[in-house]
């Protein structure tokens, strides 16, 4: 199917502006590279629906993505379903869903999930189609700066500063690296993957796939490609060299103000000695250097992670929005 580009992003920044006015814009190539480059062990469908009175443009796009793994092959993520505000209250929500149900009743899925806003217009529409909170979890977001320079002192307090950059606990040291992982940490580095299989995951159908060094190369590909950047940070304990925590954070384009934060884990074995909250910082620093003018780091951590609620909260990050990972049963 052909999209054009620059249609499918006008949906996507109006509806931002319309319903999140002063908050984060889109980057139109950054959504060129997701349009161009499907995640990791997925197939992309996008579907699109013009204006009804023959406008050009889109009134509505919808992105699915297919898991095409032996464990999710049953499985789909709703990526985006977007209507452009012009064109809201006619039915073209509807119609997009229509399509993305008749494609995944196609292909034989039995379910499929969504990310959505908690208690806005895409909650109620999701839950309007069957959907259920499968995992209730919240957008927080720390900047940059005030993690990373000293604050100014209060007129009657001593001064007082941001969490300074730590030495790794004892046993450990840092390794950091742009882009995909050196072939030096690539086992390791999946090995600690696969250590994910115990973060929260509510109610989804959506099954682990087995991490191994080829899949940790693609993955990375996949933002490079997109024309992203990846910054990792890993805390490798000096005994063995393996991958006992790690931090990553992907710039959607070189020009990001705002970087996603993707995984942070700590492997079972290494846990309780500080490791999250040290990669995290030495990260602030790896980002001064390889992304200066990035401002914010956005994440969503689930409400019954804890320890990660914990450590974000240490850092200063604060909550910016409630979401779920909602889910259909088909």
């Amino acid at each position: 199917m052909d999209i054009d580009t620059d249609d499918w992003f006008a949906v996507l920044a109006a509806a931002r502006a319309h319903d999140r006015p002063g908050g984060p814009a889109p980057e139109r190539a950054a959504e060129a590279g997701r349009l161009r480059v499907p995640s990791l062990h997925c197939r992309a469908v996008p579907v699109t629906l013009p204006p009804p009175d023959g406008a050009p443009g889109y009134a509505g796009v919808a992105l699915l993505r297919l898991h095409d793994t032996e464990e999710n092959a049953a499985n789909a993520f709703l990526d985006t379903l977007t209507v452009h505000p012009a064109h809201r209250g006619r039915g073209v929500g509807r119609a997009l869903w229509d399509a993305v149900r008749a494609r995944l009743a196609a292909e034989g899925r039995s379910s499929v999930s969504t990310l959505v806003e908690r208690g806005g217009a895409g909650e109620r529409f999701a839950v309007g189609r069957g959907a259920e909170c499968a995992l209730p979890m919240v957008e927080y977001v720390q900047e940059v700066a005030a993690a990373s320079a000293p604050a100014a002192p209060a007129a009657s307090a001593p001064a007082a500063s941001a969490p300074a950059v730590p030495a790794p606990p004892a046993g450990y040291r840092f390794a950091a690296w742009s882009g995909v992982v050196p072939d030096a940490h690539a086992a390791a580095h999946a090995r600690a993957h696969d250590a994910m299989q115990d973060a929260p995951a509510g109610d989804l159908d959506e099954q682990h796939d087995p991490w191994d060094p080829e899949r940790i190369r693609a993955a990375a590909r996949v933002v490079l490609d997109r024309g992203g950047v990846l910054l990792t940070v890993a805390a490798l304990a000096e005994a063995d060299g393996a991958v006992a925590a790690y931090t990553e954070l992907v710039l959607p384009t070189p020009a990001s103000v705002r970087a996603l934060q993707y995984d942070t884990v700590v492997v079972p074995a290494h846990r309780g000695r500080g490791l999250g909250r040290a990669v995290k910082l030495r990260m602030l620093e790896f980002l001064r250097a390889q992304g200066p003018d990035v401002r914010e780091i956005m994440t969503t951590v689930a409400d019954e992670n804890a320890p990660m609620r914990a450590v974000n909260a240490a850092l200063g990050y604060r909550a910016e929005q409630a979401l779920g990972l909602y889910q259909v049963r088909l």
